[in-house]
């Protein structure tokens, strides 16, 4: 799937997830890899700023630094969490689940 038009909604992937919780045919799909993504913030740039970087430089991004990041699946917002460590390698806790109905502002596909 390297169309990120081609991958689900948050609103599809909790009914799958519902799906396979009530013992569906959904879970034949249990198997197939998806894409995990942490963002931790974005900004925009023109293309000679970003050719002009220097090693060492820092980039400051559109987040501030205690806000929760976006975990995303196949670039759709299903969650927001927080950075931790676990035995020297970065992971992420799960802080707020993606809710078909309320949503999180902002969300976009990629």
């Amino acid at each position: 799937m390297s169309n990120p038009k081609e991958a689900p909604t948050a609103k599809e992937i909790k009914a799958a997830k519902q799906a396979a919780d009530s013992g569906s045919n959904f879970r034949l799909l249990s198997d197939i890899p998806v894409r995990l993504s942490v963002e931790v913030g974005s900004i925009s740039k023109r293309l000679a700023e970003i050719m002009a970087f220097q090693e060492g430089e820092v980039v400051e991004l559109d987040r501030q630094s205690d806000d929760l990041l976006d975990i995303k699946v196949n670039g759709t917002l299903v969650a927001k969490g927080e950075v931790v460590t676990i035995d020297g390698r970065f992971g992420v806790r799960i802080a707020e689940l993606a809710d078909e109905g309320v949503g999180f502002p902002g969300v976009e596909r990629r």
